[in-house]
């Protein structure tokens, strides 16, 4: 169970959070679909796949019983202009979370320099000069490691997700 929680959590925290909007409900959300599968367990195929699918459609059911609910609805019906959302948005959600989750695999599988430089840099959003001085390394230590990384990511990642992750980190 430790592995399961440890590989899908933050997937579906991320994935609850399109949805509700809200980063405590979202984890309390993902939890709850963590206990509900471990009370039913027996009931869900054990392989990969039939986890991942029940624990996916648990919080996307929690999540949207949230929305229907209490104040969220009128903040959600301001923001979104429906009552819940399409079928279309939760699907980019998922893949959104899932496409995210595995370039977070990939930066973390990184050599350690390569990984410190590349979370500072893509995930927090910091610039080269503030790494440089954060690290105490020169600009150009930085320059030159952001781009080796960038060449062993592009090993690990499929062409598609590397492309999704250049346009993730351009924006």
């Amino acid at each position: 169970m430790e592995g399961l929680f440890k590989e899908f959590y933050d997937r579906l925290v991320y994935f609850s959070l399109q949805l509700v909007r809200d980063q405590a409900q979202a984890q309390d959300l993902v939890q709850d679909a963590f206990i509900t599968y471990w009370q039913e367990r027996e009931s869900v195929l054990q392989n990969r796949i039939a986890i991942k699918n029940y624990l996916y459609t648990t919080v996307r059911n929690a999540s949207l019983n949230v929305i229907r609910h209490g104040k969220v609805v009128n903040a959600y019906v301001e923001q979104q202009g429906t009552a819940e959302p399409e079928e279309l948005s939760i699907m980019d959600a998922i893949i959104s979370s899932e496409v995210i989750a595995e370039i977070h695999i990939a930066i973390a599988a990184l050599p350690e320099n390569y990984r410190q430089i590349s979370v500072m840099s893509y995930l927090e959003g910091k610039k080269n000069q503030e790494i440089a001085d954060e690290l105490g390394l020169s600009i150009n230590t930085v320059k030159k490691q952001k781009h080796r990384a960038l060449e062993l990511l592009r090993l690990r990642l499929s062409p598609e997700l590397f492309g999704l992750f250049l346009l993730w980190t351009a924006s």
